[in-house]
């Protein structure tokens, strides 16, 4: 059957999908922004979403994210065979429910938990933050109601490179957030700096296995070290919530004698992200407390209506089984000898370009070898050009490499950051910094006139 011929002015153009092929297959528009009226194939419908996709980032140039962008096709096969099943249907899909359970058993067992078991999966970090700062503060609340002392003012201590995510928990429960600044020479949570902010009324102090600006671990065993001492002078017991969303498949492969987990007794919760080092398609999150007596039954609900009894904790609810089911892939698949090795080689690569960066004269490191896969760095002289042009620059050939300001009271310092992933291999390396060598030469030629410095205020994200 012969189509008709699409004619559309440009205000209708907007509103409606006309690609340059349509007159094959169309014989309507598509409008955008409304349901259609009728149907189209599934072939068109394949079509139109999937070119304009095209315009998306290349997911593999994308050095900015710390999420996973590439899997095993197995894994990708599991993926796709259970993205119909309802992971909280535990009694519809038990074996799912025991894989997860599994999953928590060997990540608590990963982190040295005295009592494996006690945790579970959620949508990313951000869902696992919220679970277990309510856990913290329910604890705290519990503590104060039980001495006879008020309730109504918990605040939570932390660096100012948090992730949002952290600044969303306290905004949404009301609990104060209390900022540990930067420095131009600290770009981390100081123990001591920290230590200063507690009182009564704090649920806990964060410490980040990994920050997001720079990769570097903070200092988690001189604070639960100065913790201990305040707590044993004031009668206090504040815990500390260890953020190992990057770090905690990384550090316990390549650093495995560095003290931040359970095995610190101030530590009663940590969350780690499956879909960042965990190497899983987003979004899968995990949260693991030291054991039962850290989770409140208070937060756990208990539901019959799909059949059995069913306790749940976490924020979302419906979501599909496939991360979860991936997540335990690769612990299997990989084992504690290839998660070794994978980060082994991305910290041997993030070497290689904070070397081969040096050696040009041109930057300084802020980011700290041993810890993330993570290279940060800065312009030694940013008055002709800022690193904001040299990400503008990169991206035309499509990388995606960030450029932003440190965070409070660091934030006259700009900077660019790598974040070395798998699919970032030595050759890609190559051709990545000489990209960045390109971009600088040119600059340096045009010779612009001297730039201010920026100074905007930003918050950790990945």
């Amino acid at each position: 059957m012969l189509s008709k011929k699409i004619s559309l002015d440009k205000e209708s153009e907007k509103q409606h999908h006309a690609p340059g092929f349509s007159a094959r297959f169309l014989e309507e528009p598509v409008p955008k922004y409304e349901m259609p009226e009728g149907s189209v194939s599934g072939d068109v419908a394949y079509l139109l979403i999937h070119d304009e996709l095209n315009l998306d980032g290349n997911p593999a140039l994308n050095l900015a994210s710390f999420v996973t962008t590439w899997m095993e096709p197995q894994a990708a096969a599991l993926m796709a065979e259970t993205l119909d099943k309802n992971y909280v249907d535990q009694d519809e899909y038990p074996q799912t429910t025991e894989i997860q359970n599994r999953c928590v058993n060997m990540i608590a067992n990963l982190f040295h938990a005295p009592e494996a078991g006690v945790g579970t999966a959620t949508v990313g970090s951000s869902e696992a933050i919220h679970l277990a700062g309510l856990a913290l503060k329910w604890n705290w609340r519990k503590r104060r109601t039980d001495a006879g002392k008020p309730a109504d003012k918990p605040n939570l201590v932390m660096g100012a490179n948090v992730q949002v995510c952290w600044e969303k928990f306290a905004r949404y429960f009301e609990v104060e957030p209390r900022y540990v600044p930067l420095t131009e020479e600290r770009y981390v949570l100081g123990a001591d700096e920290a230590v200063e902010m507690v009182d009564e009324n704090t649920i806990a102090v964060v410490g980040i296995l990994g920050s997001t600006y720079t990769g570097e671990y903070e200092p988690v065993e001189r604070l639960n070290d100065a913790l201990t001492q305040l707590n044993a002078k004031t009668g206090w017991e504040v815990p500390i919530h260890v953020d190992a969303a990057s770090g905690g498949f990384v550090a316990p492969f390549t650093s495995p004698d560095l003290l931040w987990d359970f095995r610190l007794p101030l530590v009663r919760s940590i969350n780690v992200s499956g879909h960042k080092y965990g190497l899983v398609y987003p979004g899968v999150g995990w949260v693991v407390w030291r054991d039962a007596a850290e989770l409140p039954e208070d937060l756990i609900f208990h539901v019959n209506y799909l059949g059995g009894d069913q306790p749940t904790f976490n924020l979302n609810f419906s979501r599909n089984a496939s991360q979860i089911i991936a997540q335990y892939y690769n612990l299997l698949r990989l084992g504690k000898e290839g998660y070794r090795k994978i980060m082994v080689a991305l910290q041997d690569n993030a070497r290689y370009l904070t070397e081969q960066l040096l050696s040009t004269g041109k930057f300084t490191m802020l980011s700290k070898l041993g810890d993330l896969p993570v290279v940060t760095f800065a312009l030694k002289d940013d008055s002709r050009f800022s690193v904001f042009d040299i990400s503008a620059r990169l991206r035309e050939r499509g990388w995606i490499v960030p450029a932003y300001t440190m965070a409070p009271n660091a934030q006259d310092i700009a900077v660019l950051r790598v974040v070395v992933r798998e699919a970032l291999s030595r050759d890609m390396a190559d051709m990545l910094l000489e990209d960045i060598n390109r971009a600088v030469a040119e600059f340096e030629k045009q010779a612009p006139e001297p730039k201010p410095k920026h100074a905007e205020k930003t918050r950790g994200v990945c």
